[in-house]
C-alpha cells in the first residue's frame, strides 16, 4: 500500500456515503452464527458499529496498516471483544482462522489484490466467508481528471506512478478468482448516487482517498496549483444542482462461502 499518510478525519467526512456499502455487504453475507470476524482494511473504525450490530457476541479485529486510522479507531472504541492491529493484508496468517473475513474499499490499494485473494480465502474457516468491496468508478471524471492531471509533466516529475490507485478489475473477473474447489461465489454491482453539499465537494470526496497520494507528493506550491486547476474540472464534471451535488459512484461486491 502506498506509505503516505491518511487523515482520518478528512476521510470521515462523508463517514455515512462512505458505511453504507459496508452495511450492504454484510447484509447478504448470512453467516448468523460468526464468532470471529476480520476486517481488512479497517481505517478509522467506522464499520465497527455495523460489524457488532449483526454479530452482537463476536470477536472482531480490525486491521490496517495506518497509524493514524487505527489510533482514531481505538479512540472511538469501548469493546473489549474489538481489538486492532497494525500490518499490510498481504502479510495476513491469522492464529486462528475466521467464521468472517471483510474488506470495504481496502484491497484496491494493493495493485497485486487479485493474487492474494487464495491467500487471504485460505484463513477462512469451513463455513466461513470472505465478503469484498471495491470501487469501480475508475472511469468516472473525477478519476480520469485525477490522472489526467497527475500525468502533466510538471506535476508528474514529483509523482511516484506506483503510488497511484489502479483501476480495479472486473466483477466477472474477481468472481473466477474465488471460484476455487469447495467454495460458492456471490456478485452484484451497485452504483450510489451520493447528494454532497459544500463549495467544491468532489474534491473534498477523493482528496481523502484516490487523490491522497498525489496531493501528498507534489510541492506544497505545485499542490496548490494542481487543487485550483483539480477543483475547477470537478466543479464542471459535477455541476451543483438544487439539491446538492450528485456524485456518481460504482462499487463492485463479491462473497465467497467456503463450504
Amino acid at each position: 500500500m502506498p506509505s503516505t499518510q491518511w487523515n482520518p478525519g478528512a476521510y470521515l467526512t462523508y463517514a455515512s456515503e462512505r458505511t453504507q456499502p459496508f452495511i450492504d455487504l454484510l447484509q447478504r453475507v448470512r453467516s448468523p452464527k460468526a464468532d470471529r470476524i476480520v476486517d481488512l482494511g479497517c481505517g478509522p473504525g467506522n464499520g465497527m458499529p455495523v460489524l457488532r450490530g449483526m454479530w452482537p457476541t463476536a470477536w472482531i479485529t480490525g486491521i490496517d496498516s495506518s497509524a493514524e486510522m487505527l489510533q482514531r479507531a481505538d479512540a472511538a472504541t469501548d469493546d473489549e471483544r474489538i481489538s486492532y492491529a497494525q500490518a499490510d493484508i498481504r502479510d495476513l496468517h491469522l492464529k486462528e482462522k475466521a467464521d468472517l473475513i471483510v474488506s470495504n474499499a481496502a484491497l484496491q490499494w494493493i495493485p497485486e489484490h487479485r493474487e492474494l485473494l487464495p491467500s487471504i480465502m485460505d484463513n477462512v474457516a469451513p463455513g466461513g466467508a470472505l465478503a469484498v468491496q471495491v470501487p469501480g468508478n475508475f472511469g468516472a471524471p473525477s478519476h480520469r481528471l485525477l490522472a489526467e492531471f497527475a500525468a502533466a509533466p510538471r506535476y508528474a516529475a514529483h509523482i511516484d506512478p506506483d503510488s497511484l490507485l489502479q483501476p480495479t478489475s472486473e466483477l466477472h473477473e474477481y468472481m473466477l478468482d474465488v471460484s476455487l474447489p469447495g467454495w460458492e461465489v456471490e456478485a452484484w454491482e451497485t452504483r450510489y448516487h451520493h447528494v454532497l453539499h459544500g463549495e467544491d465537494p468532489v474534491f473534498d470526496w477523493i482528496s481523502a482517498a484516490a487523490a491522497r497520494p498525489v496531493l501528498q507528493a507534489l510541492p506544497a506550491d505545485l499542490r496548490e496549483e494542481f487543487t485550483a486547476e483539480y477543483k475547477a474540472a470537478l466543479r464542471e464534471a459535477y455541476p451543483a444542482t438544487r439539491i446538492g451535488t450528485i456524485l456518481p459512484f460504482r462499487r463492485l461486491f463479491f462473497i465467497a462461502r467456503r463450504s
